[in-house]
């Protein structure tokens, strides 16, 4: 009996011990997968590139609202919205939200111009509730100004992060930029000969207090290092910019999308991707995607310029990725790439005058694209050209197909030196003579073109290729 109650006792003790082990294992596994869970979790956000963004562009931004109709002060909430974006710039700080209701915006005492100096991310199209989106539609932001001497000739929206710094000096980095559902009209801030609306002056005219035709895009964008970008659903017009339309420099590391953009009537580039890294390493390159973009009726700088006019622009040291769009009606050419390593698919390609894809200085049609191109992809595919038909409004397109076209030979091969009194006098001291003054304006160029004039070629697709009217529940 005792030996029996030993055994037991002994049983009993050794249960215990193994319960009690099996917990503490229990106890030691949750302990570790506690650890990796955060640590993947850690990892995860490593990934996102996060830890990339220095601290004042990762802290979190609030929520602003702006109404034409409706807001009144500075305190940019739903209740009581900001008459302006320009009348809240300097209380943004990075990471804001600014939605912004239908109306016309002049910016802040009719400047017509606004630059902001933080990443932020801003939408517009919605209705004075903000309960509703329809940015091409029933709700259109449209940003633009007016032609008054003295007012601000600057891009329409300018956001510039890349001299920002941190508490310690060094430049802030990272963080995320938007700019979508935004019409851009530069109409208003044309000076036009004449007051004709039919061709654009450069110089302003204080005799009559009219500035110059701002030289300026409706969008540019400089980011910061390791910022990303994107410019979507906006519409830019009768912007007479030496570059782009919708200009966007991404920086190292960066990445840039420009996607269902409408750009028509514009000179310089319709787009324009651009590098801020001059560095070796392709892993750091900007990478670009440009998607179902619409790009129509680009414009030389001037009358007589030999730059310019092209549908989409493409800066060296970038990977870009060219899908899907519409490049046609360019005074010079579709795609114009300066040297970067490109892919391109399925992209349309009509009406444009010199060349469809121009590569440094080589100009090609698209059926000899992959023929004859050193930077683009092999595994291209699916470009084409085709005869579409734009519909543009019947009096801007009769301006249009009006215009006569100027170019530098030409006004070069009409000077002649007429056979003056001062002529002979310089041709006796071996000086060169005096060409006859030739008409270098035309009369037509960049015509005004309204905006339910042009809009109408941006709200579909020419078999899924370009942009469409963004949709929003």
């Amino acid at each position: 009996m005792l030996k029996k109650l030993i055994m037991l006792f002994i049983c009993i003790n050794l249960f215990q011990i193994n319960a009690n082990g099996q917990i503490n294992l229990r106890k030691l596994k949750n302990k570790y997968a506690k650890k990796s869970t955060t640590k993947a979790k850690r990892s995860s956000r490593s990934t996102l590139g996060n830890s990339k963004t220095t601290p004042i562009f990762a802290k979190k931004g609030r929520e602003w609202y702006v109404s034409r109709n409706t807001g009144s002060g500075q305190l940019g909430t739903k209740e009581r919205p900001a008459k302006d974006l320009g009348n809240i710039i300097h209380h943004l700080k990075p990471n804001d939200i600014i939605y912004i209701a239908e109306g016309v915006y002049l910016s802040k005492g009719k400047r017509g111009s606004d630059e902001i100096n933080v990443p932020v991310k801003i939408y517009g199209g919605y209705d004075t509730s903000f309960s509703e989106r329809d940015p091409w539609g029933a709700h259109k932001t449209i940003f633009t100004g007016i032609n008054e001497y003295m007012k601000l000739t600057t891009p329409r929206l300018y956001i510039r992060t890349d001299q920002q710094r941190e508490k310690n000096g060094q430049l802030s980095e990272g963080s995320v930029i938007i700019v979508d559902g935004i019409i851009f009209d530069n109409g208003p801030r044309n000076r036009y000969h004449k007051n004709k609306n039919l061709a654009i002056r450069r110089k302003a005219s204080p005799k009559s207090g009219q500035n110059p035709s701002p030289e300026s895009g409706g969008i540019v964008i400089v980011g910061s290092k390791y910022t990303n970008i994107a410019v979507q659903n906006c519409v830019v017009m009768n912007t007479a910019p030496t570059e782009g339309a919708i200009s966007v420099r991404v920086f190292k590391g960066g990445k840039g999308v420009i996607q269902n953009n409408f750009c028509i009537n514009n000179t310089g580039y319709g787009i324009h991707i651009r590098t801020g890294y001059m560095g070796s390493d392709k892993n750091l390159y900007p990478a670009f995607i440009v998607k179902n973009n619409t790009s129509l009726f680009n414009w030389k700088h001037d009358a007589i310029a030999s730059y310019g006019g092209s549908a989409l622009a493409i800066d060296q040291n970038l990977l870009a990725t060219i899908e899907n769009n519409v490049f046609g009606f360019s005074h010079h050419g579709g795609v114009y790439n300066k040297g970067a390593t490109i892919t391109m698919n399925n992209n349309l390609f009509t009406g444009n005058s010199k060349y469809d894809y121009k590569e440094i200085n080589d100009m090609m049609a698209v059926e000899d694209i992959l023929d004859e191109s050193s930077r683009l992809d092999p595994n291209s595919q699916g470009n084409e050209t085709a005869v579409i038909k734009i519909p543009v409004a019947e009096r801007w397109a009769n301006i249009y197909g009006n215009r006569v076209e100027l170019s530098r030979a030409d006004v070069d091969a009409a000077v002649s030196a007429s056979n003056s009194g001062a002529n002979q006098l310089r041709s006796m001291l071996g000086l060169n003579l005096q060409g006859n003054s030739v008409k270098m304006d035309a009369e037509i160029f960049l015509p005004l073109m309204k905006i339910e004039e042009g809009l109408p070629a941006g709200l579909l697709p020419w078999n899924g290729k370009g942009c469409s009217a963004p949709k929003f529940k």
